[in-house]
């Protein structure tokens, strides 16, 4: 007799949060700062000023992640977040100069971000993926790199076509991409479907692989966890410091040579390119490890990578190009573990039932230091004559945040609970 059981849609919900997260997330924040120089000899702004329009973004919509983002369904935070990136790329291309409008122009950005980015895809993929959530995670995050990484070379080929408040219109539509997507394809969770997570055939399976659905712990509960504030600190340190490297690079090879546009499009655009892809094999990697091995050690050592690599970005030079691709591999391979690490451990921590409350605090924090602190190393290179000493200060961040990591309390490889709990 043959079977009428439908086919598992995971891995058509993997395939669709590769896309959205990608446009969504990976394709705007990965390019934003290619344009950072031209947004300075364009309005005649300083470096300082064009960093600062992303951290008061950030103090003025921080309120949408705990607000919103734990009520409405994750697809339809998809929706709407990327609708408010649209907008925001629309309204960066016809700034006419006003410090307040540019203002304004990151603070739908950073809506955008707060609504359609790392949280609902988290969700659905943790919705559905158990027993191979990392991988899965892993995989929907190689589609950040992947449309990021396009980016890299459609915002450079487009401001050499036209101008760069040209290109800025042209690439705020393939944003939309992720509509039809969201609308027609994804659903939040299995049971939307009538199925179960990794395609169990009954609850009596997922029993083997994930403990009782608790309640939902509060914030007081969480916030009265060390391991909630390692986490919170250690993940804000290192996502600040990545942050530093990726707004400020493009101002940093201008320092160290490349005064010319077009080298200096052509040096960030093969940096951003190869780290991005990097990114992919340490995603994928972690993802893999994050389900055999202690959590903790994978995220320690993803960290401490991430602080060795930033003193690499000083060989980068017009006498010594190639130290790009060293610099990239090294850097982006850190950095593609470090972002999708966060949601696994915080599932470990505190629960998936805590999962969206966790990280709906979480991500506001790391995206104040992603958005706050390379505006101060921007400042401190004011101060301290160079991002030659500048950079320290990021290098000593990225320190600190493996060191938080470090103090989290050890939980035993996800493979090693599966095997005790089948005895």
């Amino acid at each position: 007799m043959e079977s009428n059981k439908k086919p598992f849609f995971g891995p058509w919900i993997i395939a669709s949060c590769f896309v959205t997260f990608g446009v969504s997330t990976g394709f705007p924040y990965y390019n934003i700062a290619f344009f950072f120089d031209y947004f300075r000899d364009g309005h005649g702004w300083t470096q300082e000023m064009v960093t600062m329009g992303a951290p008061i973004a950030v103090l003025l919509t921080i309120w949408a992640g705990p607000t919103i983002v734990p009520r409405l369904s994750p697809r339809l935070l998809i929706l709407i977040g990327t609708a408010m990136t649209f907008g925001a790329f629309q309204w960066f291309g016809r700034l006419s100069g006003g410090t307040y409008e540019y203002y304004g122009a990151w603070c739908l950005y950073m809506l955008g971000y707060f609504l359609a980015g790392p949280i609902p895809h988290q969700i659905i993929i943790s919705n559905w993926y158990k027993k191979k959530r990392g991988r899965a995670m892993g995989i929907a995050y190689v589609g950040v790199a992947v449309i990021g990484a396009m980016g890299n070379k459609l915002g450079p080929y487009l401001a050499s076509q036209m101008e760069y408040t040209e290109a800025l219109k042209v690439m705020s539509y393939l944003l939309l991409i992720a509509w039809p997507i969201a609308l027609f394809v994804i659903k939040d969770r299995p049971e939307d479907m009538g199925q179960l997570p990794d395609g169990a055939e009954s609850p009596d399976e997922l029993a083997v692989t994930e403990a009782p659905v608790e309640p939902p712990k509060t914030y007081s509960f969480l916030s009265g966890r060390p391991a909630f504030w390692f986490l919170l600190f250690g993940s804000a340190a290192s996502i600040g410091s990545i942050a530093a490297v990726n707004f400020l690079m493009k101002f940093v090879f201008e320092e160290q040579g490349f005064t010319d546009q077009a080298a200096r499009d052509q040096v960030w655009s093969d940096a951003s390119f190869f780290y991005l892809f990097s990114s992919i094999g340490g995603r994928l990697l972690a993802g893999h490890l994050a389900d055999i091995l202690p959590r903790k050690y994978v995220m320690l050592v993803t960290y401490a990578v991430v602080a060795a690599a930033i003193p690499l970005l000083f060989l980068v030079t017009p006498e010594q190009p190639n130290f790009v691709y060293l610099f990239a591999i090294v850097f982006g391979f850190a950095m593609g573990a470090d972002y999708m690490l966060i949601p696994l451990m915080a599932a470990d921590q505190f629960g998936l039932s805590t999962l969206p409350k966790a990280m709906s605090a979480i991500l506001p924090s790391d995206t104040i230091a992603q958005f706050w602190f390379p505006s101060m190393i921007a400042s401190l290179r004011t101060l301290w004559g160079g991002y030659g000493s500048a950079l320290w200060a990021v290098f000593g961040m990225a320190t600190v945040g493996a060191l938080a990591i470090a103090m989290l309390p050890k939980h035993e490889a996800p493979a090693a609970i599966r095997k005790t709990e089948k005895k």
